[in-house]
């Protein structure tokens, strides 16, 4: 008889990174990445195109295997532990997929079904998610009449629906007008405040400087940062400069000192 695996520790952080590689062929996308996120933190991940970002979000939310390595949600393995991992999750990618005939309140229930979440409680939160993120009047029409924008915001009103206790974003305000992208902001700035960990992906930095509780850089598949805003100022002796600036320095020096 073989006993089932005990439950993760209470404490365990929200993500734990621990030697991650990934190779793609000739291509190391992700090369020995190490990186822990406790809960109630928000961390934003940074860094040119093709340095690792996207490949390390799909490791960690199960849709890609690493050739080394391991990725715990709340402790559970997301190879060896999957449906554990992904109930905790809240997943928001830069494209998402929806089912164009459903409409946006069947595509909402759908969701609320996978996870199990009670019938009284999805109309609750679809009625308070879809008041929020202005989606209330296209709720009955189907989603492939829906905008870019629209979309994204109903993925992100999906994704939070199941009050997940990790929440990973790949780019969340693309399509998303400023009235909308500031309500997106605000909603994973409270997420966070509940003790939830939010990883954020994104090109926009003034983003990551608004809302990062602490940075973390990537270029050619390595981390080369990892601290706040203040740390990479001092690291870069560049006083009070924004972070774009700090960014381009930062990338910059690490792609020089590897050719």
């Amino acid at each position: 008889m073989t006993l089932p695996a005990a439950p993760p520790p209470a404490d365990a952080p929200g993500i734990a990174i621990e030697g991650l590689t990934k190779r793609y062929e000739d291509l190391v996308a992700v090369d020995n990445l190490s990186l822990t996120i406790p809960r109630g933190e928000f961390f934003c991940f940074l860094g040119p195109n093709g340095a690792g970002k996207t490949t390390t979000i799909k490791v960690l939310t199960g849709l890609v295997r690493p050739n080394a390595g391991t990725a715990r949600i709340c402790g559970y393995d997301i190879q060896t532990r999957p449906v554990e991992a992904k109930r905790l999750i809240g997943y928001i990618p830069d494209h998402p997929y929806l089912y164009e005939k459903l409409s946006g309140r069947d595509f909402f229930h759908f969701v609320g079904d996978l996870f199990e979440v009670p019938a009284d409680e999805q109309r609750r939160k679809c009625e308070d998610f879809f008041a929020l993120l202005g989606l209330t009047r296209a709720a009955d029409k189907l989603v492939e009449n829906y905008s870019h924008g629209m979309r994204q915001k109903l993925v992100i009103a999906a994704s939070l629906m199941h009050d997940p206790a990790v929440i990973i974003v790949d780019e969340p305000m693309v399509g998303l007008d400023p009235q909308s992208a500031r309500t997106v902001k605000q909603l994973l700035r409270r997420q966070v405040e509940r003790g939830c960990s939010v990883f954020l992906s994104t090109h926009i930095l003034s983003i990551a400087e608004e809302l990062a509780d602490r940075i973390g850089i990537i270029s050619r598949g390595r981390l080369i940062f990892l601290g706040t805003l203040e740390d990479l100022r001092a690291r870069q002796n560049l006083g009070d400069a924004r972070l774009e600036e700090l960014f381009l320095s930062l990338t910059e020096d690490a792609a020089e000192a590897s050719e």
